[in-house]
């Protein structure tokens, strides 16, 4: 089918349309609703369907067929279909890890291991093996958080350290998580395995975790509780409910061990992830009691504590382990499907590279491109208050930039995740903000400075930036530039770097 004309002609103005519609509909659909009036925000979804309707509408009327717009976002579906497929498996995931006692058992431990003499450091490090195991930051603070600051208040330590670093170790182990929707999102929307973008968050992430875990240690001793010993019911109660419903043993820990072992061998991760599955499912069969019919619908619709129905579980128990199956991360699968087709739309316009070019013209080095991609990531993510979408925007603005200047992709997903997971709980109207304050119970005046993980890393990540430390710049040929424009603007970086 013959071009038609029109698009070689498409005026800057009509390439800003879709983004000017994609940011009405987020100022008055997530601010203004539900600031201004009062009423439910609009979900995520429907805010993508609507742009992308729009955009999709906007080419046919510039004279686009419609057989290649639906093949330019059926393109970015068919890129994005693996990393669905791995959302789906993370819930499996979930919900046979529960079922065979592993998730029930890492809980347990790690509640005793809450010393009152160690408090903070423990609120940092405990969320850090919830969330690793499970990929969720929220479901992490939810459940061990909420029972740590159980624990804290009980001792009368300071709940605000405490709160901090509960938010800061949730966060480190979701960002490292092959089971993190977030963390799967960074990958696909920069179109990069998700291990290598594990990696990369390792050295901007890891010594801020380090740095963070031993300010924790030392506040222990500036800000000691006033009690040296535990006695919750609630916790006796839970604990005691965790070795009624489960039969804990070593080898539950084979599943955990093999989505590591994955991990670090850089295998497939679907079928690793579906392995570590089947192999729960098998140890579930051998030593929890019960049946099979029980095990299949924790891997389809997910656990549920009324499969324990010869005990009466404590109150808090079924937020702690009614999670996970088939189907557990439908939203966020709902969700990139819709962004998809925005950007497979939006993507005939050139949108975001025009963008980009217009916005950070004045980037004309690595370190400013990656600066300028990390204070991008933090305005989108802050007024989106949603780290998917800002994981999509941010990708598609700029992937051609970074190619063009030799910095690997990599590098662009991470610091996606560290101007923007990582200030989600540091921004007072995101929806994070609101769900740690509702459900620690600590206003957000009285813990975002003892957030310590998120403010390091704000420190860290433009310094590795500055210096190309971690940049990976002369590792491999995977980031180096796509055009010879930016070929031999890098040759001259690097050049200059040698000199």
């Amino acid at each position: 089918m013959p071009e038609p004309p029109q698009r070689k002609s498409v005026s800057f103005v009509f390439k800003l349309l879709p983004l000017l519609f994609l940011a009405l509909i987020i100022a008055y659909g997530l601010v203004i609703r539900p600031q201004v009036y009062g009423l439910p925000p609009f979900p995520l979804e429907i805010v993508f369907l609507l742009a992308a309707t729009f955009t999709i509408a906007e080419l046919l009327l510039l004279g686009y067929p419609w057989e290649e717009i639906q093949q330019a976002f059926i393109s970015k579906l068919a890129k994005g279909f693996p990393v669905i497929l791995i959302l789906f498996a993370i819930g499996i995931i979930i919900g046979t890890w529960i079922i065979s006692g592993t998730i029930p058992m890492l809980i347990y431990y790690g509640i005793r291991l809450i010393n009152p003499a160690y408090i903070y450091f423990l609120a940092f490090f405990t969320p850090i093996i919830f969330s690793m195991v499970t990929g969720t930051s929220w479901g992490s603070v939810g459940t061990i958080g909420a029972v740590v600051m159980g624990v804290a208040s009980a001792v009368d330590a300071h709940l605000g350290i405490t709160a901090g670093a509960i938010i800061g170790g949730a966060y480190f182990g979701d960002k490292l998580s092959p089971l993190s929707d977030t963390t799967n999102m960074a990958a696909l929307a920069t179109e990069i395995p998700l291990y290598v973008h594990i990696r990369s968050m390792l050295y901007t992430t890891l010594p801020s975790a380090c740095i963070a875990g031993t300010m924790y240690f030392v506040l222990g001793f500036m800000y000691p509780p006033a009690k040296t010993n535990v006695n919750d019911p609630q916790i006796t109660a839970t604990l005691a409910a965790i070795t009624q419903m489960f039969h804990l043993n070593v080898l539950l820990l084979i599943p955990p061990a093999m989505v590591l072992y994955g991990s670090i061998r850089r295998m497939a991760t679907l079928p690793t992830l579906l392995s570590s599955a089947l192999v729960a499912c098998l140890l579930a069969a051998i030593f929890q009691p019960y049946s099979g019919g029980d095990i299949l619908q924790a891997a389809y619709t997910g656990f549920d504590v009324q499969m324990a129905d010869w005990l009466t579980v404590p109150e808090n128990v079924p937020a702690l382990f009614n999670r996970g199956g088939l189907y557990a991360l439908n939203e966020p699968i709902i969700f990139s499907i819709m962004v998809l087709i925005f950007i497979g739309a939006m993507d005939m316009l050139e949108v975001m590279p025009t963008m980009v070019d217009k916005v950070f013209a004045f980037a004309r080095t690595r370190p400013a491109v990656i600066l300028s991609s990390l204070f991008a990531t933090s305005f989108t993510n802050a007024i989106t208050s949603n780290q998917n979408a800002t994981s999509f925007i941010i990708g598609d603005a700029f992937k051609v930039r970074y190619d063009k200047f030799g910095i690997p992709r990599q590098v662009l997903s991470r610091s996606i995740e560290d101007y923007g997971t990582m200030i989600e709980s540091l921004v007072p109207w995101t929806a994070t903000t609101i769900f740690m304050v509702a459900t620690l119970g600590v206003p957000f005046s009285t813990y975002w400075h003892w957030q310590l993980l998120s403010l390091t890393n704000l420190i860290v990540a433009p310094v590795l930036a500055i210096t190309g430390i971690g940049c990976f710049y002369r590792e491999t040929e995977e980031g180096r530039p796509k055009t010879e424009d930016g070929k031999k603007e890098a040759e001259i970086f690097d050049n200059q770097q040698s000199s």
